[in-house]
């Protein structure tokens, strides 16, 4: 479905080359200061322009139509609608026939039996994801004082990034990359195991993101190279602060209080120029598909603060659900007097 969450619930709307796209937000805490100038910082991270990114331009000015009064969140669901202007549709025309490899274009059709929006992909756009970072800044005040830091490591294997995209753009071909998130001052205790376990509800929300591929915690899968000796996190303090973190901060599926560390693989887009053989539907033959249209090199680029945001949902959910108190509360049941 298109929501995710609990107690801190995020439901997203809207198609790529609709009216426009949004979010709705519910069991934001009322009271929380909310002002305009709030999202700008990182709807601007998602903003393309810079180099190896989509031509389209839009103001990606959320309007609020609910949640917020002078200023403050009511404790009502908070609505947040971007409306579309810089959109082309006839560029997406030819997907019908021809759908894009590795794209959601096949799949979206036979799942909703035709209907769903092809225009700039629909629901399928990362246009989509404007919302998550409307939500995103949101959970983080929730969050507060965490802090998030999120850079691009490697973009097509490679560190030096703006000579990689420069190559890639010159043979019409696009980029994967690997994001790092990490989060400090995180308060131990959050996650709800078995299956709401911290990591399961981070690789949940972050795995709705468009074109992520993998997730690893800490070490990752470089811990099946060491030994327990070396993988494990030795305890120096009574804060449970460790000497290293192997783990990202989570033991258990429950953080640990430590600086929460994972690192995200994310695809290179779909959508290339450069000519590719694929099948027709429409005539049931090999044909060669070159996409025209205005399309990202390196999706990461401006999804690093979309995967920075869903992780931020994830977590305010989690820290509302500990705040709740429902665990104390159900075992207090179970107490021997």
């Amino acid at each position: 479905m298109n929501s995710f969450g609990k107690n801190f619930r995020v439901e997203l709307f809207g198609e790529s080359h609709g009216p426009g796209v949004g979010v709705i937000i519910d069991g934001c805490p009322p009271g929380l200061a909310l002002a305009p100038g709030d999202f700008d910082q990182d709807l601007k991270r998602r903003k393309s322009g810079a180099l190896g990114t989509t031509p389209r331009k839009e103001t990606d000015k959320p309007e609020f139509l609910s949640g917020i009064y002078e200023g403050k969140s009511t404790g009502s669901p908070i609505c947040a609608f971007f409306r579309n202007g810089d959109t082309k549709s006839k560029d997406y025309a030819q997907f019908y026939n021809v759908p894009r490899p590795g794209h959601a274009d096949f799949t979206s059709r036979i799942k909703y039996g035709g209907y769903s929006d092809p225009r700039g992909s629909g629901h399928f756009s990362g246009r989509v994801t404007a919302g998550l970072v409307v939500a995103g800044t949101i959970a983080k005040k929730i969050l507060i004082p965490a802090g998030f830091s999120t850079y691009i490591s490697i973009v097509g294997g490679r560190k030096d990034i703006e000579a990689v995209i420069e190559e890639a753009l010159e043979s019409g071909d696009s980029l994967g990359a690997i994001v790092e998130i990490r989060i400090c001052g995180l308060p131990a205790g959050l996650g709800e195991p078995f299956f709401d376990a911290c990591e399961s509800m981070i690789a949940h929300a972050i795995f709705a993101v468009p074109a992520v591929r993998g997730l690893e915690f800490g070490d990752g899968f470089r811990a099946t190279e060491k030994r327990g000796s070396e993988h494990n996190d030795p305890f120096v303090d009574q804060s449970g602060k460790t000497s290293r973190n192997g783990s990202g901060g989570i033991n258990g599926g429950i953080a640990n209080g430590n600086e929460m560390v994972f690192r995200v693989a994310v695809k290179p887009a779909s959508s290339i120029s450069r000519p590719q053989e694929t099948f027709d539907f429409s005539t049931g033959a090999m044909t060669t598909l070159e996409i025209e249209g205005r399309h990202d090199t390196c999706i990461a680029l401006r999804s690093a603060v979309v995967l920075e945001s869903a992780a931020a949902i994830a977590l305010a959910d989690l820290y509302l659900t500990a705040k709740s108190g429902v665990p104390a509360t159900r075992s207090e049941l179970w107490r021997k007097p």
